[in-house]
């Protein structure tokens, strides 16, 4: 995306120079000219502004649909782990009933 902000900005800042420019270079009244010059930097700052506008709501279009992303594998790392602590429980209470069976064992040798 900085790709291409840098790029538009270039594109902007090249056509503004290249506007100005042939302006001020074109056989017209000095009143004129200057007309022009502002007319064509009213012009700009609304582009400038629109094109501002168009960034910040693809970065935030970006920066909602990253955090669903985010979200989607919290809730998946979540429920994995509860899983696996789910099989550790499962595996622990086998291993307790095996103990307890092995101390029945031995309490009855005693």
């Amino acid at each position: 995306m900085s790709n291409n902000g840098n790029t538009v900005l270039g594109i902007l800042a090249g056509t503004a120079v290249g506007a100005v420019l042939g302006i001020l270079f074109a056989p017209d009244k000095g009143s004129v000219t200057r007309q022009r010059i502002a007319d064509e930097a009213a012009t700009k700052r609304d582009l400038m502004a629109e094109k501002a506008t168009e960034l910040r709501d693809s970065l935030g279009n970006t920066i909602l649909s990253q955090k669903e992303n985010l979200d989607e594998q919290v809730e998946y790392i979540v429920s994995n782990a509860s899983y696996k602590a789910e099989d550790v429980i499962t595996t622990l209470e086998s291993k307790l009933r095996d103990l307890k069976e092995k101390n029945k064992t031995l309490q009855k040798k005693a």
